[in-house]
């Protein structure tokens, strides 16, 4: 387990990143800026994956039911997205890109990579693949955990200073 000198050097070195650059949504640009952060989200996991049950992007983006149903219908009412019936299941919805969401996706990915690379740029070569190892290491952890990852706020009652 991390100790507190650990946690607490990490949240100095986003806190000082913060402090250059936002932290909320570090990608995002003013094109995306007419879409509230879980929106731009949900656009991408819809663009990425395709169609997602309202459950499945709810637990992707972190809200609720009642949280994904409001941004649904949000984005719905600007021409993002349409909801659809499960085909094998008619009490299942699914959340899908219409054109302009698609389109929106499109270009919203295409920046997204330019700001990535970017990222990237400023690390060499050994602290790209130093990255890339502990972003996997993490990624591979938190598959194992699957939807029973501890909350954050859990950990930090238990944490001893």
């Amino acid at each position: 387990m991390a100790n507190i000198r650990d946690v607490e050097h990490l949240k100095e070195l986003l806190l000082g990143l913060g402090r250059s650059r936002p932290l909320r949504d570090p990608l995002s640009s003013s094109a995306e800026l007419e879409l509230a952060g879980p929106q731009l989200h949900a656009i991408i996991w819809l663009g990425h994956d395709g169609p997602l049950t309202m459950g499945d992007l709810a637990r992707r983006l972190g809200v609720s039911q009642k949280g994904v149903t409001g941004l649904a219908d949000r984005l719905e009412a600007h021409g993002y997205c349409g909801r659809e019936p499960d085909e094998r299941d008619r009490r299942v919805v699914r959340l899908r890109l219409t054109g302009k969401g698609m389109e929106f996706f499109k270009s919203a990915l295409v920046r997204m990579e330019k700001k990535l690379a970017f990222l990237l740029d400023v690390l060499s070569a050994a602290d790209r693949e130093a990255l890339f190892r502990i972003i996997g290491r993490l990624s591979a952890t938190f598959a194992d955990y699957g939807s029973n990852v501890t909350p954050i706020s859990k950990h930090a009652s238990r944490r001893k200073r």
